[in-house]
């Protein structure tokens, strides 16, 4: 059916809107030097997400020590690692997932990090430490949670956690650890272990070589077990992972995506023929148009894209156009597009934790850009033509919507502008530290403080929170936490936006 008159009009217009809005590149609501102050921030995030032993140059001082015992129920090491939101529980599948993006941010935009690559480096590190560990503590099993009553590469049991709300440095219930195993297997947070393991590889390779080749070694038999164990760490873990880390998509695309890194990170042929020969049964040809912790298919083509784009490898040109279909879908205007944008322009996906989307779409947008960029390439919508610079325009977009160039005037970085969240829902932040009150707040004792009115005592400098809704609304309340709880992977893929931006001499 022919569209409408007022159909041909919409499209016709918001095509024009998406010019304009390149134009804009050149004159911006926010300067370089504002984006290198976001990009510091959103570094030093993740040292308030720490577990373990601290550094004597930990910069958020209000944290303090924390899961000094976390394995020892099971006479393994696990202590490290980062708490993965608000709660005290540290999760094996979005921990890997973020050290994957925070890795992948370096590796594409760490020359433009300056002074700040070495505080990204030791972000990574403190979770490739305890990945390792949780790797190699025990033949054939992978530590996925540690919680307070049980254990699977979860450390601290969610259910219990959630009853709860203290600081870490109180935690005294149980650190329980559950595992994978050949037994019970994992394949999704194991190969998404294995992807981490590799892409952090790439970043410490001329830096310190020794410790580049142990997560390449360590990579390489994660993803072994990960693949000739197949099954979802959901079925084997049940309630410890569902519904909070729940693999929804299944386990097939942690498979093709944890093998496209070992690819990138070995170039070892094994991987280009494992990515041939099982890339049809693990989603090669499924287009899907959201990237994330649980669903790694887009991420997935637009890294392989690179191989096609920049080395004519001509096994990976499916994978460029699955990647233009997913970047179509973005467009407004386009033929396929399909994607939901707020009055204010923002990226809408789901009422919670909408922000981990935006901030995976921005880095997927500026990385293909880059890809696209050294050949010349660009991305075909039907008639329509969309090239690396309309891919900056929109990741530009939905990086100053988070800063504060929306409806509300509000930065949803915590520290960053005038006006931010100051009811986040973080129980470290939320209650008073260990420094200002050292006696003992047991975890009943601690809902007052999520329940108060008042600001958070200890700014959580950097973290995103989950951001307003599909109108541009925003309560910053602290129990709510679908709009106003933090999260690791909300903000790993966003330092390498910030950080592309931050040397962009046009923001100026």
């Amino acid at each position: 059916m022919a569209p409408s008159s007022t159909t041909t009009f919409s499209l016709t217009m918001q095509i024009l809107s998406l010019s304009l809005l390149s134009l804009s590149l050149f004159c911006s609501a926010f300067t370089s030097q504002d984006y290198s102050d976001a990009l510091e921030k959103s570094i030093l995030f993740f040292e308030g997400q720490r577990s373990g032993k601290l550094p004597s140059n930990q910069r958020l001082t209000w944290r303090g020590d924390s899961g000094l015992s976390d394995g020892s129920s099971n006479h393994v090491d696990l202590v490290g690692g980062y708490y993965d939101a608000g709660d005290n529980v540290k999760f094996g599948l979005p921990m890997a997932y973020t050290t994957t993006l925070l890795s992948w941010s370096v590796i594409e935009f760490g020359s433009s990090m300056k002074n700040q690559v070495n505080n990204a480096k030791a972000a990574i590190r403190w979770s490739t430490d305890y990945l390792l560990k949780a790797a190699t503590a025990t033949p054939g099993t992978l530590y996925v949670q540690v919680s307070k009553t049980k254990c699977f590469i979860i450390v601290g049991d969610p259910n219990m956690d959630h009853r709860c709300w203290e600081r870490p440095e109180d935690m005294d219930t149980p650190r329980n650890v559950y595992k994978v195993s050949t037994q019970n297997p994992g394949s999704d947070v194991a190969a998404e272990t294995a992807a981490a393991l590799a892409a952090a590889s790439i970043v410490f390779k001329d830096s310190d070589p020794s410790y580049s080749s142990k997560l390449l070694k360590t990579a390489m038999k994660v993803f072994d077990f990960a693949d000739k164990y197949r099954g979802s760490y959901s079925d084997s873990l049940h309630s410890a992972v569902c519904p909070f880390y729940c693999s929804y998509s299944g386990y097939q695309d942690e498979l093709l995506w944890g093998a496209s890194w070992l690819h990138r990170a070995s170039q070892n042929s094994l991987y280009l023929s494992y990515i041939e020969s099982n890339g049809q049964t693990l989603g090669a040809n499924d287009d899907d148009y959201s990237f994330s912790w649980d669903d790694k298919r887009a991420g997935t083509k637009v890294l392989l894209s690179k191989a096609f784009l920049e080395e004519n490898t001509q096994e990976f040109q499916l994978y460029k156009a699955h990647s233009d279909n997913y970047i179509c879908s973005l467009v407004p205007g386009s033929s396929s597009f399909q994607a939901q944008y707020t009055p204010g322009g923002l990226l809408y996906k789901a009422s919670e934790s909408n922000l981990q989307y935006v901030t995976s779409t921005s880095l997927l947008l500026l990385t293909y850009a880059k890809y696209l960029n050294s050949k010349g390439g660009a991305v075909k919508c039907g008639t329509s033509t969309v090239t690396a610079g309309n891919l900056i325009t929109l990741a530009k977009k939905q990086v100053d919507y988070i800063l504060g160039d929306n409806p509300s005037k509000m930065s949803y970085m915590v520290g960053f502008g005038k006006k931010y969240p100051q009811h986040v829902h973080h129980r470290g932040s939320s209650l008073p530290s260990i420094h200002a009150h050292p006696d003992h707040i047991d975890c009943n004792n601690g809902f007052q403080y999520l329940y108060s009115s008042s600001s958070n005592p200890n700014p959580l400098v950097g973290a995103i929170l989950g951001g307003p809704d599909n109108k541009d609304s925003f309560s910053d309340d602290r129990n709510n936490y679908q709009q106003s709880e933090p999260a690791t992977y909300i903000n790993a893929p966003f330092v390498g936006a910030l950080a592309f931006f931050s040397s962009q001499t046009t923001a100026n």
